[in-house]
């Protein structure tokens, strides 16, 4: 119908010119355009292909599709990575890294979507890092020992969206919200396995779950390791003002079976244990603000306090993370700064699923990091971290603790 109306359109107003001039001549450059003046590198034309030029200009045929192939979705990252490690009485680390991921997504039918990816980091539930070895280490290493023996499973599920809401059902990227990325309860690699559920309006975000820890392979041998379960629950109210949006949240994990059991990955991350066995449960219950201003100086600026309480622990069970960003990288030349203080307990949340880099990951921590990020080009960034902190060890010592972090990223 649009092409039929533009192609009288186009008839109605060289029609007009007919009438005005008497007969009047139409001329074509090499370019295509349509001129009613002879000039150099012009070629006279009549009415009707003068229309067909004009009326193909306004309404261009769309481009056969594959109906198949769009169906699916793919898209990954590398992440290169130069990191140094500075703690008091221990040996500096100095180390390069890599971390590569890839997803294939595929539309089902219009409502199920089956969710895939891999990643590096093969055993380690909160990082897709690898690192390279250095000296004599490195001669004899293969390229498979890299690259395809690190490889796992990072996402399989399915996911089936109506209205404002979605079921995943299998092992699902993080869909907890966090404000300004925070990692306090949770670190952006953990995978929650089982059915989870999801609401979003214009002011209201919802969040539940009952899942099941996946324990790495080699890190049983407690009384309870086989029933680690973990029951989510968020609510966030979102209210919109002038220049800047308010999220207000409250949330609810419930770790099942915690006490009593070994470690999942090889380490308690500072919690409470005794003969390797957790002695506090992980009842945690979180409470947020966050505020989201859309123009501080021409650029976008966020910021947010977050606290945990951990009521499966009656002692040292308190966290809380203060974080700020200003700008953000989307665009080709754009930048992003960001700076957290944060404070954990030794049993305010699982260690074993919160920051895996901030004082080398788990709680009984506090200090602070900043960030920079750069988009140097259309799939390309560059951006560092700096974190300085003091930890506890499991003597009970305090140690001074240093990290930073160079990266470039590149996404495909």
């Amino acid at each position: 119908m649009k092409k039929i109306v533009l192609s009288a359109l186009v008839a109605a107003t060289l029609g007009t010119v007919v009438a005005s001039a008497g007969t009047t001549t139409f001329y074509q450059d090499k370019n295509g355009q349509v001129f009613t003046t002879a000039a150099e590198g012009r070629e006279a034309i009549n009415l009707e292909k003068a229309a067909e030029i004009l009326n193909a200009k306004e309404a261009p045929k769309k481009k056969a599709t594959n109906v198949f192939w769009d169906r699916f979705h793919a898209k990954g990252d590398l992440r290169l990575r130069q990191e140094v490690i500075e703690k008091n009485h221990a040996i500096d680390k100095n180390r390069e890294r890599y971390r590569f991921r890839y997803g294939v997504n595929v539309d089902i039918t219009d409502n199920i979507l089956l969710e895939t990816a891999i990643s590096s980091g093969k055993y380690n539930p909160t990082s897709g890092n690898v690192t390279f070895k250095n000296g004599t280490d490195s001669k004899n290493e293969e390229i498979q020992n890299y690259f395809i023996d690190e490889l796992k499973i990072d996402i399989a599920d399915i996911k089936y969206s109506f209205d404002n809401s979605w079921f995943r059902i299998g092992k699902a990227a993080h869909h907890i919200y966090r404000p300004v990325k925070t990692q306090l309860v949770w670190d952006n690699d953990i995978r929650l396995e089982g059915i989870n559920y999801g609401y979003k309006s214009d002011d209201t975000m919802i969040r539940l779950g009952a899942n099941r820890l996946h324990r790495e392979h080699g890190y049983k041998g407690g009384v309870n390791d086989d029933d680690i379960n973990i029951f989510v629950a968020q609510y966030v109210n979102t209210q919109k003002f002038y220049n800047f949006k308010l999220n207000l949240g409250a949330a609810y994990y419930h770790y099942d079976g915690v006490k009593g059991s070994t470690d999942p990955y090889g380490s308690h991350k500072n919690n409470s244990n005794s003969g390797g066995l957790y002695t506090e449960d992980y009842q945690i219950a979180e409470a947020f603000a966050e505020v989201k201003f859309k123009d501080v100086m021409g650029k976008p600026f966020k910021i947010a306090a977050i606290g945990v309480n951990n009521f499966g622990a009656s002692n040292d069970n308190i966290g809380y993370d203060i974080s700020a960003q200003y700008a953000s990288a989307k665009k080709v030349g754009q930048w992003q700064a960001a700076a957290t203080y944060r404070k954990v307990e030794k049993d305010a949340v699982f260690g074993a699923h919160n920051d895996s880099d901030f004082s080398g990951g788990g709680t009984d921590n506090k200090g602070y990091y900043v960030k920079a990020k750069y988009k140097f080009a259309k799939n390309v960034f560059v951006q560092g971290w700096w974190n300085w902190s003091d930890t506890k060890v499991s003597t009970g010592t305090t140690v001074e603790y240093y990290r930073h972090q160079l990266d470039v990223i590149l996404k495909f």
